[in-house]
C-alpha cells in the first residue's frame, strides 16, 4: 500500500495532446475576440470569454515552451475590420489586466506596492479609481488643437478609421478651447451609449418594426461603424476620456491632473472618477473597496453601463517606471464585477437552427431586467447542458448576465420546483425533450460525426434555417457586406410569418417558405423591378408587428395586440428605402473581389483569413473547383493556412451538386469569380515572412498583404524571430521597436517595392 507521504510525480500529458488542447483553446479565444471586437456579435457572455482566456493564459504559464508569437495572450483587443481603413496608433494601446475577486485585486495591490518600493522606497503611490465603461474604445488625434483623426482600439497597433463617424458625436469638440493647447495629443476614450438614451433608442426601433439592440455596448459599436455618417449623427452616442497617449508640447505629472487639462479644453470627463491619497497604503486601499462597494450598488443608476472598476497608480513617473507587459500596464487593473443574479420563471426551451445545421436549445423566460437590461431568451446551448444544468420546463430559474451581452441560466431555485411537485403551489413542471426531427424542416437529427455531442439537421440544400443563416451571412462585414441584408431581412426574405405572436409567448416565429428558397436566387433580387413575379412575392411579404399605445403618461407602450404588416413594400405597392437600399447593394455587392465571394458560400471553416488565402493561390473560383474536385485535399497543401481540415471541407463542399448551382447562379447574374492577377508575376518571396506597420503611400494593409501573399510571402500581424522583413511606413509604432531589438531587416516603401520586384537580392538596393 502506498503511503500518503509519498512524492507522486502529476500526470503528464503527450505532447501532441497538449498542443492540440493550446490549439483549440487558441482558435476558441480568438474566434469569441474577433466576434466581439469586430463583428459586435458576441456568441458567449463576458464571464465565459474570461474564463476561456485565464485558461489559456495557465496553460502557457505551465508550458512555456508552446506559446506562439501570435497567440491571443500577446495582443490587446480585436482585429480591424475590412469595412474601414486601418491606421496605426501613434501610441500602442493597452488592454488592462482583470481580477474578478477583491482578494485578487489585494494580491494585485501588494504585488504592484512590493515592486514601487522595489524603485522608488521613498515614495507612497496616489490612486485614481475609476468606473469601466462598458463600450467601445477610441484613440482621437488632437493636432495644433484640431481633431485630425479617430481610430478604434483594434489589435492594440492597428484601430480602424472612423474619423467622419465620431465627427458626429457631439460630445466631441472638432477643436480644442482654452490655453495651453498642444502641438499633438492622443486623447483616449469610450465612446457608449446612455442608458437612458439606450432605452428610449430600442423603443423607436421597435416602433420602427427594426430588431432592438441586446444592449448599449452592441449599440455603440454598431452605430460608430456605421458606413454612412449620416446613420451614426442619428445614434444618441456619448464620450468620456479615461486617458492619453502620444503627445507633444505638452508637460502633465498625473493621471488627475490630466483629466482637469482635457476637462478644460472642452473634453468630455467622467463625473465619477475619484482620487484617492490617503496616509498609508492600507487606508488607500480601503477607500478603493469603499468605491468598489459604493458604485457596485449604484451601478444601474449611472448615465451608462458599467462592469467594473478600473484603479489606476495617478503619478506618470512611476506609471513609466512601472512599464507594462506586452499587453497590459503593470500601473492598472480592471476589477470586474461578479455576475447579477435574478429569477424568473422558464416558460419554454425550443431549438435552434443555424446556418451549419447545428441544434442548439434556447430558453424563453418570463421577461426579467438583469445588468441593466430586459432579458428574455438565452441559449442552452445542447441537450447535455439542459441536463447539466437540471433545468425543466415551468422552473423558476436563476438568471445571470455580467453587464455583459449573454445571459446565463445558472439553475431552478429547487424549493420552488419541489413546492410545486408537493402541491403547495399551483404550476407545472415538465421534462425538455430535444427534438428528434428537424423543426425547420422536418428531417432526422443526427451528430455530424460519431462522437459528437451536438445534433445537426443535415438536410443543409433545403432547410428554411439553414438558409436563413446563410442568406444573412452573406450579407455579413466579412462577406459581400451587404448593410441592407441583416438577420431580420435574412429571416422575411425566407420565412413566411409563423404563428401569431400573442399566443406564443409574444416572440414571433417564423416558419418557411418564403420568397427565397434556395441560396441560388439571392441575386435575383438586384433584378426585381424586371420579374413581375418576384416583385409581386416580395410585396406579399408580411410580418408581425405589435401595436403600440400610449400609457398615461403619452409614452408609446406595447398592447399586447399583434398585427401582420407589408415588410419590403408599403402599403401603396412602392419599395420601402432600405429594400431600395438592398437591391443596389446586391449590385454593387457583385463587383467584390473573390475572397468575398468565397466567404459568403459558407464553405466551413473558410473565414476571411483562408479565402484571402485560396484567392491569391488560385486566382479564380473555377481553379478553386478544379483542385476540390480532382476529390484530393492534397490538392491545396501548397497554400499557407490552409490545413487539412479546411482542405477536407472544401473537397467535401464542391462535391455538392446543389453547391455548384448556387456558385452557377450567381456567375450568372455578374457575381465575380475571378481576380485579376499577373500570371506572369514571379515568386520572389517565395519562403519570406513579412510583417507590414505604419502607414503605406502606394498600398492598403489589405493590398499590402495580397502582394506579399502573390509573391509566394507570408504576411502575419506581429514581429517575431522567425519574420524575415519588417515594411515600416509612416508613424511606425512599437512593431518597428521590437524589429530593431531582434536585428530584424526593416525596409521602407521604396525597400518594399524593390523587394517585391527583385527579392531579397534588390531589396537594399
Amino acid at each position: 500500500m502506498t503511503s500518503s507521504a509519498e512524492h507522486h510525480e502529476p500526470d503528464v500529458i503527450p505532447d501532441s495532446e497538449l498542443r492540440e488542447h493550446y490549439e483549440q483553446l487558441i482558435s476558441q479565444v480568438r474566434r469569441h475576440r474577433t466576434a466581439y471586437y469586430q463583428h459586435d456579435e458576441p456568441e458567449i457572455s463576458d464571464a465565459a470569454y474570461d474564463k476561456l482566456y485565464r485558461e489559456l493564459e495557465d496553460l502557457e504559464a505551465m508550458h512555456p515552451e508552446i506559446v506562439a508569437n501570435d497567440s491571443p495572450t500577446q495582443d490587446v483587443g480585436g482585429d480591424v475590420s475590412a469595412a474601414f481603413t486601418p491606421v496605426e496608433h501613434l501610441n500602442q494601446m493597452y488592454s488592462l489586466e482583470d481580477v474578478f475577486s477583491l482578494q485578487e485585486l489585494t494580491t494585485w495591490f501588494t504585488r504592484t506596492e512590493t515592486s514601487l518600493h522595489t524603485i522608488r522606497p521613498d515614495m507612497r503611490p496616489a490612486w485614481l479609481a475609476e468606473v469601466k465603461i462598458d463600450g467601445l474604445a477610441i484613440a482621437l488625434v488632437y493636432r495644433h488643437g484640431v481633431l485630425e483623426r479617430a481610430a478604434t482600439r483594434g489589435d492594440g497597433t492597428v484601430g480602424e478609421d472612423v474619423t467622419h463617424n465620431v465627427r458626429t458625436i457631439k460630445d466631441i469638440p472638432q477643436r480644442l478651447r482654452g490655453d495651453n493647447i498642444p502641438e499633438l495629443v492622443e486623447v483616449r476614450g469610450e465612446i457608449f451609449m446612455p442608458s437612458q438614451a439606450f432605452r428610449e433608442f430600442n423603443q423607436q426601433r421597435a416602433e420602427s418594426g427594426l430588431a432592438p439592440f441586446a444592449n448599449p455596448r452592441n449599440a455603440a459599436a454598431g452605430s460608430l461603424r456605421q458606413k454612412d455618417p449620416a446613420l451614426t449623427a442619428q445614434r444618441p452616442l456619448s464620450m468620456f476620456v479615461h486617458g492619453i497617449g502620444a503627445r507633444e508640447g505638452l508637460e502633465l505629472t498625473s493621471q488627475y491632473e490630466t483629466y482637469q487639462q482635457l476637462g478644460e479644453w472642452g473634453l468630455p470627463i467622467s463625473p465619477y472618477t475619484t482620487f484617492f491619497s490617503a496616509e498609508s497604503a492600507e487606508a488607500a486601499h480601503q477607500d478603493v473597496l469603499d468605491y468598489i462597494a459604493q458604485y457596485g450598488d449604484q451601478r444601474h443608476e449611472l448615465v451608462h453601463d458599467i462592469d467594473g472598476i478600473v484603479v489606476k497608480i495617478d503619478d506618470f513617473d512611476l506609471q513609466r517606471q512601472l512599464g507594462y507587459t506586452s499587453r497590459t500596464p503593470r500601473w492598472a487593473v480592471a476589477y470586474k464585477y461578479p455576475p447579477e443574479e435574478v429569477h424568473t420563471q422558464l416558460l419554454d426551451i425550443r431549438v435552434n437552427v443555424g446556418r451549419t445545421g447545428r441544434v442548439t436549445p434556447y430558453a424563453v423566460m418570463a421577461p426579467v431586467v438583469v445588468a441593466g437590461s430586459t432579458v428574455s431568451m438565452a441559449t442552452l446551448h445542447n441537450q447535455d447542458v439542459v441536463t447539466a444544468k437540471n433545468v425543466k420546463i415551468g422552473d423558476t430559474v436563476v438568471l445571470r448576465k455580467a453587464g455583459d451581452v449573454i445571459p446565463e441560466i445558472v439553475g431552478p431555485v429547487l424549493p420552488i420546483r419541489e413546492q410545486i411537485q408537493s402541491g403547495e403551489r399551483d404550476g407545472e413542471i415538465r421534462d425538455f425533450q430535444m427534438p428528434s426531427e428537424c423543426p425547420s424542416c422536418g428531417e432526422p437529427l443526427a451528430p455530424a460525426k460519431e462522437g459528437d455531442v451536438d445534433l445537426r439537421c443535415l438536410n443543409a440544400e433545403k432547410c428554411p434555417a439553414q438558409l436563413t443563416g446563410r442568406i444573412e451571412h452573406a450579407g455579413s462585414r466579412g462577406a459581400f457586406d451587404i448593410e441592407a441584408l441583416g438577420e431580420e431581412a435574412a429571416i422575411w426574405l425566407t420565412n413566411g410569418p409563423g404563428p401569431d405572436p400573442a399566443h406564443n409567448h409574444g416572440h414571433v416565429h417564423p416558419q418557411g417558405p418564403g420568397v427565397l428558397t434556395s441560396d441560388a436566387q439571392l441575386f435575383d433580387l438586384a433584378e426585381t423591378n424586371g420579374d413581375p413575379d418576384l416583385k409581386a412575392a416580395l410585396g406579399e411579404v408580411k410580418v408581425w408587428r405589435e401595436k403600440r399605445v400610449k400609457d398615461k403618461d403619452g409614452h408609446l407602450v406595447p398592447s399586447g395586440t399583434w398585427q401582420l404588416q407589408p415588410y419590403f413594400y408599403n402599403q401603396r405597392g412602392e419599395p420601402t428605402a432600405n429594400t431600395k437600399k438592398l437591391f443596389a447593394e446586391l449590385d454593387k455587392a457583385k463587383e467584390q473581389p473573390l475572397w468575398r465571394v468565397l466567404v459568403a458560400l459558407s464553405i466551413r471553416y473558410v473565414g476571411p483569413t483562408a479565402a484571402r488565402a485560396l484567392a491569391v493561390a488560385f486566382g479564380s473560383l473555377p481553379a478553386i473547383r478544379k483542385a476540390a474536385q480532382s476529390g484530393d485535399p492534397e490538392a491545396f497543401a501548397h497554400v499557407d493556412g490552409i490545413g487539412p481540415t479546411i482542405a477536407e471541407a472544401l473537397v467535401e463542399f464542391f462535391s455538392e451538386p446543389w453547391r455548384l448551382k448556387v456558385i452557377d447562379a450567381w456567375a450568372a447574374r455578374g457575381v465575380r469569380t475571378e481576380d485579376e492577377r499577373n500570371q506572369a508575376m514571379t515568386k520572389t518571396l517565395a519562403g519570406l515572412t513579412l510583417v507590414v506597420t505604419g502607414t503605406l503611400e502606394e498600398f492598403s494593409r489589405d493590398s499590402a498583404k495580397e502582394a506579399i501573399l502573390a509573391r509566394g510571402g507570408k504576411a502575419t500581424g506581429s514581429v517575431s524571430k522567425k519574420t524575415d522583413y519588417l515594411i515600416a511606413g509612416a508613424n511606425a509604432g512599437s512593431k518597428l521597436d521590437k524589429a530593431e531589438s531582434l536585428g530584424i531587416t526593416v525596409l521602407d516603401e521604396a525597400g518594399f517595392q524593390r523587394l517585391l520586384e527583385q527579392g531579397p537580392d534588390g531589396a537594399e538596393g
